[in-house]
Formats: C-alpha cells, structure tokens, sequence
C-alpha cells in the first residue's frame, strides 16, 4: 500500500495553462467547431431556448389582460360594432376616460377614498405596531392565548361577522351607556334624550375599527410585526433602559426607525386594501355616505349611454368598466412605483417570505 503513491493533484492554474496552449495551437475554425458543437453548448442552448419560451408564455398570459383593458379602453362605440376590429382601434379616442372623469365625478370621488384610506392606514400602521411589539417583547400571562385570538381573526371569514359589524354600528351604544341613561335612571331629566347613534354612512366604523386593531388584515400586520420585532436585539433595548430611558421613549426612539420599511410596507397594504374595499364599503355606506371610488366602479357615464345602446350594449359596457378598473387602480401603481423598494424591504425583514 505505501508503494502505492497517490497521482499529484492538478491545480485549476494548470489546467487553465494547458487548455491556453492547446487552444492557442488550433485555428479559429477549428476553435469555434470545438466550442460550438459540443454537447455541453447544445446542451446549454436548448436549455436557455426552453426556459425563454416558458417565461415568455408565462408574461403573456400575466399581462395579455392588462393590455386588453387598456387597449378597449381607448375604442369609440363603431370599434364594437366592427367585426374586423380586434385589439387594436381604428378609431382611438380617450371619450371614456372624459366621460368617467367628468360625468362620475372622478377626482372627487379620488379625493374621498384618498382621505379614508390614508387615515385608517395610518391608524392601523401605529396600531398595529404597538400591539406587535407588546406580543414580542413583553412576557405576560396569556399572551399565546391572546396571540392566537389575532390570528383567528385571519382565519374567520368577513362576511359572517358583517351583519353583526353592520348592528352595532348602526345602534351604537358603548356598553350600554345610552340604554342605561335613557332606561328611567334619569327620566326627571328631559333635556337630553339618550338614543344610540347610527354611524353608518360615516368614515367612524373606518375609524373606530382601525383603532381597536380591528380593521381588514389587521391580524396579519400584527403577525408580520411581531415577527419583525422578534428579531430585534433585546440588547438595544435594555442598553436604552440603563440610560434612564422608559418602556414609551425606547419604543418611539429606538423601535419605531429600525422598523420604517416594516411600517411602509403595513401603510402600503393598509392603503391599497382599503382603497379597493367592497366589503366594508357595501356594509357601511347603505344609502348616502361619502361619494368613493366604490360607487363608480360598475357605473356608465350618461354621456356615454346612448353609445352603449349603439354598440350593443354589453362589450361597450364591459369596456367602460374595466376603463373604471384602470383609473381606480392608477393611483396605487404611482405609489408602488415610487414606494417598491421600501415594500420588498419589509416584506424580507418580516419573516413570512420564509
């Protein structure tokens, strides 16, 4: 065995000298044969065929609906009437989008969705921040068992609670405090009658539930924070405790900058959710209530009427809805443009990428 001697190890250097000298003794042709027709370049070559065929179908089966909104959104009613026209219009005019901007009264309806929006957001973003570093760094009795109640709020769907949102908000009374006062305890008194108050047609549901941390998702921006804050150091927190510092100012001096990704990205998905909400909408808002977005999603522009009974009706109306879907949905993809960064950040810092 120790007259055996094991054959000494060629080094990359070696190898990459030797392929120099055998290559440089070979002629161009004879060079790009050996690269071109070999098995590991054909190889390579129908892999990278393959995978750009498969991306492209994917693209376009992602983005081929988008095109085609934006495409019939700018045909006049004779392009529904055309069987030649397919996608692309022989007549384009931006008539619908004048028509929804002036007729629905677009930019008003903008500006109340905005106002909504940027305030439960808002809310919900410190909200829901607090409660998550509370469940991330304070130990106390129940706190699993609290926890699991917020992710059983991810669990449970909406709509079985909608009536009941819908009852107390249309009779609302905090503990009973109206029915008591208004049940003969002062009944000599009659100079305030005490009824419950109807919120409904008003922003307070919005309000009420983005403050208790009960809003739409708010569950999952807790889950995402605590997440956040379970991978913050304890050191910096007890090094902030040894200065003098208290529980509030370490939390809004030290807390509240390492987590403005995390915060961009709960104000993002607060923002957009909200501005694209049906359900809390249709629930609280029965009858009158701020004119949003909601209200002109399905809704035909008058000017446009008798050219959707020109056109037929149904392919022209399909095509003033999704130029609705397209003008509600422009503002978020600005805000994403600008803000996509910040949201990858605290999407990857918040643990649920895996």
């Amino acid at each position: 065995m120790d007259a055996v001697k094991k054959a000494p190890k060629v080094k990359k250097e070696s190898k990459d000298k030797i392929k120099v000298e055998f290559e440089g003794q070979l002629s161009a042709w004879e060079r790009f044969k050996l690269k071109v027709f070999s098995m590991y370049f054909l190889k390579n070559v129908v892999v990278r065929i393959c995978t750009y065929i498969l991306l492209v179908g994917i693209s376009y089966i992602i983005i081929y609906p988008f095109i085609s909104k934006i495409a019939t959104s700018i045909m006049c009613a004779d392009d529904f009437v055309d069987a030649t026209v397919m996608l692309i219009s022989k007549h384009p005019t931006l008539e619908t989008y004048r028509a929804i901007i002036v007729d629905n009264r677009y930019f008003e309806a903008m500006f109340n969705t905005a106002v909504l929006s940027a305030s439960t957001a808002v809310i919900q973003m410190f909200v829901t921040c607090l409660i998550a570093y509370g469940f991330a760094k304070f130990k106390f009795r129940g706190n699993k068992l609290l926890f699991m109640f917020v992710i059983l709020t991810m669990v449970v769907p909406h709509s079985t609670l909608k009536l009941a949102m819908f009852m107390k908000f249309r009779y609302f009374d905090i503990f009973g405090i109206f029915n008591f006062l208004g049940g003969g305890v002062f009944e000599s008194v009659r100079l305030i009658k005490f009824t419950e108050l109807s919120l409904t047609n008003t922003y307070w549901p919005f309000i009420i539930l983005s403050i208790t941390g009960l809003a739409f998702k708010n569950g999952l921006f807790i889950f995402m924070l605590r997440q956040f804050f379970n991978g913050v150091p304890d050191e910096l927190e007890e090094s902030a405790y040894i200065d003098g510092a208290g529980t509030l100012r370490t939390f809004v001096q030290i807390i509240l900058p390492l987590s403005i990704p995390m915060l961009v990205t709960v104000f993002m998905f607060a923002f957009s959710w909200q501005w694209t909400d049906k359900f809390y909408i249709d629930t609280f808002f029965t009858t009158t209530g701020p004119y949003t977005l909601r209200q002109i999603a399905l809704k035909v522009p008058a000017s446009l009427s008798d050219d959707v009974q020109y056109a037929g009706g149904t392919m022209y109306t399909a095509a003033i809805t999704n130029t609705n879907g397209i003008l509600i949905i422009a503002p978020l993809v600005l805000i994403y443009c600008f803000a996509q960064k910040s949201l990858v950040q605290g999407i990857e810092r918040s643990g649920i990428t895996g």
